[in-house]
């Protein structure tokens, strides 16, 4: 994995510790996304990690009791993931 795609990881993996730490987000909403955590964290994440992520990030992005400004975030962070999933799989 490239330099710029490893950042763009770390960035969308700050996003969602960042979300997790935040008290006022419902507790299965940081249940699903320390789920997701424990799918990109790993040192070196496949298309099926990102995928898995990606997956239950968005699930829980309709979510009715999510703040606006939490779902904005995670939107940003399904964005990175996304893109670092075409990267892997460009490399692969």
């Amino acid at each position: 994995m490239d330099e710029a795609t490893r950042k763009e990881l770390k960035e969308a993996i700050k996003i969602m510790k960042d979300i997790t730490e935040d008290r006022g987000v419902p507790r299965n909403i940081r249940a699903a996304i320390t789920e997701a955590l424990t799918k990109v964290e790993k040192r070196k994440p496949s298309t099926v990690d990102c995928s898995m992520a990606i997956y239950l990030l968005d699930d829980i992005s309709n979510d009715i009791n999510m703040p606006s400004h939490t779902r904005t975030s995670l939107w940003n962070a399904i964005s990175k993931l996304e893109s670092v999933k075409e990267k892997i799989k460009e490399i692969d």
